[in-house]
């Protein structure tokens, strides 16, 4: 079975119809979230909210590239930009990723998420460079409804789902669009993003690892009210299911002090951060095995 088609009938089927419906993640730890998710699509012009309903108060606009992150506490609005294709939760398009050399997927049968009926679809990884996925998608939309991440031995590390979904909600792109307007009452905060390389940057992988290919890479404002501040470097990296982001940033000794080489591991996500040189500090995030994450990291360096 193709590999690529499958997943581009996830991605290609992403926002056929409005819906809202509560998406709740479950870690292996017990840590458990929730988010309520609107969607709507209008031609080229998509549109989504995703409301936390645990944690800290949020709310996250996407119109096309657009991102516009609500925080209550402080009364903040954050906008970005993001080149990432495809609304959540459907997988991204990567040029260049060649899925069927890295995954092998199996039919498993029909199941039931929220009330409908769901192809489910295993995703084994061909290396140990990644995790495996078992994958839900709606039989109607091709909605991607409920994802478990698989460790090497295909314990569940992490499962998301929908609990359930109102394919009836009255929700429109021009509904979502106002709340994503509604920014009077708020300090508007725009980062400051520059679209870059890591090479125009001074930095790359001296090898590749195997199957990640560069996504995007962009140069962000630490505080864009303040002139002249420094900066993040953040760079994506994807083999079309995976991906693994890598954060460069000014080394502050407050923050950073002697540590050499700190991980953390959070469900499915690592975290392995390091001294880059002598004045950047290096933050690797992936869900990803940490091998992955070592290889990311031991092959980073700076090219001039």
């Amino acid at each position: 079975m193709d590999v690529a088609r499958w997943v581009a009938r996830l991605r290609g089927n992403g926002c056929s119809r409005s819906y809202v419906g509560t998406f709740v993640v479950i870690s292996a730890n017990g840590a458990m979230s929730s988010s309520r998710i609107a969607q709507a699509c209008d031609g080229e012009k998509q549109v989504e909210r995703v409301e936390a309903l645990s944690g800290v108060p949020r709310t996250v606009y996407r119109r096309n590239g657009e991102v516009r992150t609500f925080l209550t506490q402080p009364r903040t609005v954050r906008t970005d930009r993001s080149d990432a294709s495809g609304l959540f939760p459907q997988p991204p398009l990567v040029p260049g990723a060649k899925l069927s050399d890295f995954y092998e997927v199996q039919r498993l049968g029909v199941d039931r998420v929220a009330g409908r009926g769901a192809d489910v679809f295993l995703f084994r990884p061909k290396d140990d460079l990644r995790l495996g996925y078992r994958i839900w998608a709606d039989q109607q939309t091709g909605l991607l409804v409920k994802l478990q991440t698989l460790s090497a031995t295909s314990t569940v590390v992490e499962q998301a789902a929908f609990s359930e979904i109102d394919w009836n909600a009255s929700v429109s792109v021009d509904d979502l669009s106002r709340g994503m307007d509604a920014t009077e009452g708020y300090q508007v905060i725009s980062a400051q993003v520059l679209k870059t390389t890591a090479q125009a940057e001074g930095w790359g992988l001296r090898q590749a690892v195997d199957g990640f290919v560069p996504v995007q890479c962009y140069r962000r404002s630490l505080n864009p009210r303040a002139q002249g501040s420094s900066s993040v470097l953040q760079c994506l990296y994807s083999d079309g299911l995976a991906s693994v982001s890598l954060f460069l940033e000014p080394l502050d000794p407050a923050r950073h002090g002697n540590i050499k080489v700190q991980e953390v591991s959070m469900g499915a996500t690592q975290l392995l951060a390091r001294r880059a040189s002598d004045d950047t500090w290096l933050t690797i995030v992936g869900e990803v095995p940490r091998k992955t994450l070592h290889l990311f990291s031991n092959y980073w360096e700076r090219l001039r």
